[in-house]
């Protein structure tokens, strides 16, 4: 009998398209192993929403691989010990993986590189981050020409087919139990929101791509109109390698067409996310410009107006729909997620390290790459991002963008308000409705005044 072969999986919970399972089917009996290590990422731990989807995808992925014959096993602890002991068990000494560009990942492939053979694959982006180099033969900073170069390279190659069955090795390792975890919320459980909204796994991901692929043709209009389910949906799926973007490209390039060419640039931007932290590994943590400590407000008035945005209560309505959005289902609709990150670093002048750890814990589609390269771009701080002084007006963008409907959905307390007053609703409306924590223009004059004399 051939060696068994260890698949070992993170970010790539899937059969089809995931270049490691197909090398390993290949080669030898498979033993999957995850191995949930909540150490490894410090402060980037997986959040609660996160762990809630994390938990229903390995159940899924766990039934598609019991339907080949074959087991998912599941470890905790320091992800390296624990593929390599689950090696040992087996009796492998090959380890494949998804390669991931996520710094503590990389750390460990390191690691787990120095006791067994690791076989890593890029399967979880359209390219790998070090394909596309400048003129000057650099990594790319700023998006636009990176897109470029990227869009010239394309299509990205076929996707790979599901293997049809899986030999276990004779002697299979012992798994924890996944419910053992404890990844769902229980006291209380606030998960009836994220339950509602979303399926999970790979089977889910495919059904969501081909509801897309009837509508991606109106996204480049549909794409700000939040009352409209003008969203792919697809970010969590994607995050969670439930299916992969050459899946996703191959599906919806149908030859051009403004609502495909919008949505690849959105692909394309996770491929620049990961870009920008295999250059700048601490980009979470870290301004990528100096020049803004001085702007950001602390001390008790600011923390009670950060509880007040967290909890969708500011007194603005697009605001507040967003932000209950994002704790009612874990998702935000990205027009909703832009104007409601501005107002925290420019209305309200927090730090938007402080907006990226709510994200992170809120989100089932938190990504590292991601989360932080959208923040950094918001709050100008960013290698590449919007200038501080461009300040969003959410009541112009709720008018503008016709979030009237998205806004009853979501706070109630005005559901009896209608267009045009919906968006910035008189006193005599507002009910127990709060008033807006600092009106428009007075947060406008603040934060250019910071800026300023942060400058001078």
């Amino acid at each position: 009998m051939t060696s068994p072969q260890i698949v070992w999986l993170r970010r790539d919970l899937r059969l089809a398209d995931q270049p490691a399972f197909h090398a390993a089917a290949q080669a030898g009996p498979v033993v999957a192993v995850y191995v949930l290590d909540d150490g490894i990422a410090g402060r980037n731990a997986i959040g609660g929403a996160a762990r809630w989807w994390l938990h229903h995808s390995l159940e899924s992925l766990s039934r598609d691989l019991d339907r080949l014959g074959s087991r998912l096993i599941l470890r905790r602890g320091r992800a390296a010990d624990q593929v390599a002991q689950v090696a040992r068990e087996a009796g492998a000494t090959t380890v494949h993986a998804i390669r991931h560009y996520e710094p503590w990942w990389r750390d460990a492939e390191n690691a787990l590189a120095e006791s067994v053979e690791l076989m890593l694959y890029d399967g979880n982006y359209l390219l790998p981050p070090d394909v596309l180099r400048t003129g000057a033969e650099t990594p790319y900073k700023i998006f636009t020409p990176f897109s470029k170069a990227l869009l010239a390279k394309m299509p990205p190659r076929e996707p790979l087919p599901a293997p049809g069955s899986l030999q276990p090795p004779g002697n299979l390792p012992a798994s924890d139990n996944l419910a053992d975890w404890r990844l769902l919320p229980s006291h209380p459980d606030w998960s009836g929101g994220l339950a509602a909204f979303w399926q999970v796994g790979e089977a889910a991901a495919h059904a969501q791509l081909e509801d897309w692929a009837d509508r991606v043709d109106d996204y480049a209009e549909t794409r700000n109109l939040p009352s409209e389910d003008g969203s792919s949906r697809l970010s969590p799926h994607l995050h969670w390698g439930e299916i992969s973007p050459a899946q996703v490209w191959h599906r919806l390039d149908r030859g051009g067409g403004a609502g495909w060419s919008t949505f690849a640039r959105e692909l394309i931007w996770r491929d620049y996310a990961q870009n920008i932290i295999v250059q700048f590994p601490r980009h979470g943590e870290q301004s990528c410009r100096d020049g803004f400590s001085g702007v950001w407000r602390s001390g008790a008035a600011a923390g009670d107006d950060l509880r007040a945005w967290q909890r969708g209560m500011t007194g603005y309505p697009i605001v507040d729909a967003g932000m209950r959005q994002l704790w009612q289902t874990g998702w935000m609709h990205n027009r909703v997620r832009m104007v409601a990150a501005s107002f925290l670093v420019k209305h309200l002048l927090i730090d938007w390290r402080e907006g990226a750890r709510w994200f992170w814990d809120c989100l089932v589609d938190a990504d590292y790459g991601n989360n932080s390269v959208n923040w950094q771009w918001i709050s100008g701080t960013g290698v590449d991002s919007n200038m501080f002084v461009r300040i969003m007006a959410p009541l112009t963008q709720s008018e503008k963008f016709r979030a009237g409907d998205y806004i009853r959905e979501f706070v109630p307390e005005l559901a009896d308000v209608r267009d045009p007053l919906i968006h910035d609703p008189p006193d005599e409306m507002r009910g127990s409705y709060p008033p807006k924590v600092i009106g428009h223009r007075e947060a406008r004059e603040r934060a250019l005044g910071a800026y300023r004399d942060q400058k001078d």
